[in-house]
């Protein structure tokens, strides 16, 4: 697998107008080498793959990553490798300057400055270097990602079962985290959400130590990390017997999220999908309360390519695995969003998320 990607980010060195790549962005590292552990940077030219680490990880690149050069890293933060420099005399060295922060970069050229040779690299910024050869998943890629998906089911139907009026809101996403930790999660994608009644209104609400109240909504957004890839779904329950601005507003989120899932085809730009879902909300009367965007991909990143929202110019197409979420926020009474994750399959969007959704007819999720 590294093998194939190595060529793919050596084929990409022309288009960026470099000698090599320096790959510093952890999910990028992995992509390319699939090494797993937490430190490490690559210098990836057309003839040589370079792989800089400390002793933690210097046996684990030789199991993970073994097209690799191990370049020992001693003494020095894996961060800034020195050593990585060694034969790059009046080379171009591209860097991903949407990771590589500004005190690294100053020592990265301080240590191009200290090298003997008189005409050393030169740096310069390579940006969205890898990401676009990670857009497509692969065959290993799309089974990581939906066993990912299928344990996030698992955990927001167990959350489901036992969530009742009185259960703080920060039990709850302890309850789905443990659950999902001890049915097979690597890790979670990120802090679980969830925001009972008018806390719903925020989208990227945390969990407090507030009793669920009965007669309101609850928005519970959540994911795992199975093999590195990620999931991400986001339900929203109700406890008791939804009232009719609920109904409607749900009502009106679903209907956007279904239109969109059945509509969009490879070929359409991430703001066409979006407007989508974004003309159904504005028609319901809702629109100023719908203020993010449509989805986003998914891959060893929660959220990467492509982005489906309003500015977003990204081509969809085959192979892309991204969210469809709409969502209504309405400040002082709540919220509701309904994701789902989803593949582009044979032109069209495949939702691979399978957690029930609240059926207004009998007021539960079934």
């Amino acid at each position: 697998m590294s093998h194939a990607r190595l060529d793919q980010v050596r084929a990409r060195l022309e288009a960026l107008e470099v000698d090599a790549l320096l790959v510093t962005t952890p999910s990028n590292r992995r992509w390319v080498s699939g090494f797993t552990g937490s430190a490490g940077v690559l210098l990836i030219s057309r003839d040589r793959a370079r792989f800089a680490t400390d002793s933690r990880y210097w046996e684990q690149v030789g199991r993970q990553s073994p097209e690799f050069e191990l370049v020992q890293v001693t003494g020095a933060t894996t961060g800034v490798a020195a050593d990585l420099l060694e034969d790059t005399v009046d080379m171009t060295i591209g860097y991903e300057p949407a990771h590589l922060t500004m005190a690294a970069y100053e020592q990265w050229t301080a240590a191009v400055a200290a090298l003997p040779e008189a005409a050393g690299p030169r740096l310069v910024p390579a940006p969205n270097a890898i990401e676009p050869l990670r857009l497509i998943k692969d065959a290993e890629e799309l089974d990581a990602l939906t066993r990912a998906v299928k344990l996030g089911d698992e955990g927001m139907v167990h959350a489901i079962k036992v969530i009742e009026p009185g259960m703080t809101e920060r039990q709850l996403a302890w309850e789905i985290q443990r659950y999902v930790m001890e049915h097979g999660a690597d890790d979670l994608s990120f802090s679980t959400i969830v925001a009972g009644g008018d806390w719903g209104s925020a989208p990227h609400a945390y969990p407090r130590d507030v009793p669920l109240p009965a007669g309101s909504g609850v928005v519970i957004d959540m994911g795992v990390i199975v093999d590195g890839y990620c999931s991400d779904l986001t339900r929203t329950l109700f406890l008791g017997e939804p009232d009719d601005q609920f109904k409607r507003v749900y009502d009106t989120v679903l209907t956007a999220q279904t239109m969109a899932e059945e509509r969009v085809e490879a070929g359409m730009t991430g703001a066409e999908a979006h407007a989508i879902a974004a003309a159904v909300i504005a028609e319901a009367g809702y629109g100023e309360y719908f203020g993010h965007g449509l989805g986003h991909g998914v891959g060893l990143d929660v959220h990467e390519a492509p982005r489906l929202a309003p500015a977003s110019e990204a081509i969809l197409g085959d192979g892309q695995v991204f969210t469809v979420e709409p969502g209504i926020y309405i400040p002082g009474w709540g919220g509701v969003r309904i994701e789902d994750q989803c593949v582009m399959e044979s032109g069209r969007a495949r939702p691979l998320s399978a957690a029930p959704k609240l059926d207004l007819e009998i007021g539960v999720t079934a």
